[in-house]
């Protein structure tokens, strides 16, 4: 009668571990440039400026436990740097100028750990994250948190960083013989979503 009981709760135990492990599942995602956007603004000696990116692309792996984030094995995401347009094609030319475009065509990220994930509930998480990012070919380790909102077979990252353009080799845009000169200070806002 012990053993039945001691077989039985042995047997529950596994049947218990292989349900927890169907739940927890990895997951695919890639960009879904029609619902994502992307902006970088800065500032001049004359006013305030901003650029939109139309191109893009990147992949989100991570784990799923019941429809809540649980762990993100592997986050990339790269802008292509000529489709940054500020709607001046002066300002941009400029742009691509002081990024070396023709040598370096994207502007990358890409997450090497994961330092903390917090859920206030089972759709939305704080995310605190290190990793690497390139802009004109040089590459420098940065921290980044973002919100991530889990809905339906979509997962949609949105925060901001601020970067100093000089930390990465880049000389900040000037325009009309230099008596246009931008700050060195860029932030970049992004809402990214990744779908199934």
């Amino acid at each position: 009668m012990k053993t039945s009981k001691q077989i039985l709760l042995v047997l529950g135990s596994f049947l218990l571990m292989i349900f927890s492990a169907q739940t927890s599942i990895a997951q695919n995602f890639n960009v879904n440039k029609n619902a994502s956007k992307l902006k970088v603004e800065g500032t001049s000696n004359i006013h305030d400026w901003e650029m939109t990116a139309e191109d893009f692309q990147g992949n989100l792996n991570v784990e799923m436990n019941d429809g809540q984030l649980v762990e993100i094995k592997e986050l990339n995401f790269a802008v292509v740097a000529e489709s940054l347009k500020s709607g001046k094609s002066g300002m941009d030319k400029n742009t691509y100028k002081a990024l070396d475009t023709k040598k370096n065509q994207r502007i990358t990220y890409q997450m090497s750990n994961v330092k903390n994930i917090d859920c206030t509930s089972a759709s939305e998480c704080k995310v605190s994250t290190s990793g690497f990012l390139t802009i004109a070919g040089t590459k420098k380790p940065v921290d980044i948190i973002f919100n991530a909102k889990v809905s339906n077979n979509q997962i949609t990252l949105n925060g901001n960083q601020t970067v100093k353009m000089t930390n990465f080799n880049v000389d900040p845009p000037t325009a009309m013989f230099g008596t246009i000169t931008t700050g060195d200070e860029v932030k970049i806002t992004f809402q990214t979503t990744f779908s199934k």
